[in-house]
């Protein structure tokens, strides 16, 4: 997943995005709410963690502003507050999930998952399709038992594909998907990652096809 950390506080917003991008997720930070409110207009992510307190526009109103605009990307809530209200207050604005500080970052990996297996559909962490299994807890692919010798890229894009499984990506999409800001991806690249997970996946019932003029798109061949 592509995932945006809103979070003020440096080594904490350091802290989360390491964990993230050691689970195989692609992690932008923003610190000041009123960037991030400007970003989340224009950019697209898999998955928001968003601070309550921060300088320039508060959490719930960044969350507001998201749902008004009818930007539906999954919100999990971090806060120091713990009382009631506040809780009900951001799930009444669009909060999809809630923490509160301090936490294990053990469930805060977890509560990713379970919110990124809600907006695909999905209802475990294990992908499976005839020989081939995907879980995306351990990013291990096999295939006939077997481990895939997959890069971290070719992972990421794995699980992008079987999280749009029937839908077209454009490759402009597919890169905003599997490069952070700080990252310099080329459609050319996206290009090679593709063609490589391609090859890997020859003996599975699992397809990349490319549609030209539009991207790609992913299925499994039933037959």
């Amino acid at each position: 997943m592509r995932i945006l950390v809103v979070e003020d506080n440096a080594d904490l917003a350091e802290a989360i995005m390491d964990r993230l991008q050691g689970e195989g997720h692609v992690v932008d930070v923003e610190r000041d709410g009123e960037e991030a409110n400007r970003l989340l207009r224009h950019a697209r992510f898999d998955l928001v963690i968003l601070d309550v307190n921060l300088p320039g526009r508060s959490g719930f109103e960044i969350l507001r502003s998201l749902r008004a605009a009818e930007n539906q990307v999954p919100v999990l809530v971090l806060t120091a507050r713990s009382q009631i209200e506040d809780k009900v207050l951001g799930l009444d604005a669009g909060a999809d999930d809630f923490m509160v500080k301090p936490f294990d970052f053990r469930e805060l990996v977890a509560r990713c998952r379970m919110l990124g297996r809600r907006r695909s559909g999905a209802a475990t962490n294990t992908f499976v399709a005839d020989n081939l299994t995907f879980d995306r807890r351990s990013k291990r692919a096999l295939v006939d038992g077997r481990d895939i010798d997959l890069k971290n890229k070719e992972v990421q894009l794995l699980e992008i594909f079987l999280n749009n499984i029937g839908s077209v990506l454009s490759k402009e999409e597919v890169a905003d998907k599997l490069y952070s800001y700080e990252e310099a991806p080329s459609l050319n690249a996206v290009e090679q990652h593709v063609t490589r997970l391609r090859k890997k996946l020859e003996a599975t019932p699992v397809s990349i096809k490319t549609v030209r003029g539009l991207g790609y798109l992913v299925y499994v061949d039933e037959g």
